[in-house]
């Protein structure tokens, strides 16, 4: 039918004609309440933002000469923090003379990723970057 006769039809019902496929030949329009269409579409929106989640970094810093109690808790807060859904950032910041042992750095990094292994994938191992040894550990996925 033409756009004048869709036009009429709708103003007779009260409603409003929208098109929909304004590229195809003829357009393509549709009879229907707008304002109320605009507002379940903000409603469906708004839904899923509310169901979404950002996922955060957070960051464990160790030492290359860390002590075992001190490491256990680091790795408690990591673990915390990975059964929260966040992903762990774990960083080594050489000092000095420690630029020349990355090694024990390595070695350090493995021993965290291991402590962390039941909840926890490395997502990129072990590197050095100037005077900083980054590891990051994402969440493993529930199956």
């Amino acid at each position: 039918m033409s756009a004048q006769e869709a036009l009429v039809l709708a103003e007779e019902k009260g409603l409003d004609l929208v098109k929909i496929a304004h590229t195809a030949t003829p357009p393509v329009c549709r009879i229907m309440d707008y304002g109320k269409y605009r507002f379940e579409q903000a409603k469906k929106e708004k839904e899923a933002r509310k169901n979404q989640r950002q996922v955060e970094t957070k960051e464990i810093r160790l030492s290359l000469n860390i002590d075992v109690a001190d490491f256990n808790t680091k790795a408690k807060h990591a673990l915390r923090f990975l059964q929260d859904g966040n992903k762990v950032k774990v960083s080594i910041r050489f000092r000095g003379r420690e630029m020349g042992h990355p090694e024990i750095g390595l070695d350090t990094m493995k021993r965290f990723a291991e402590a962390c292994a039941e909840l926890a994938a490395v997502e990129k191992p072990a590197k050095m970057e100037g005077r900083n040894m980054l590891m990051f550990l994402a969440p493993k996925t529930a199956k």
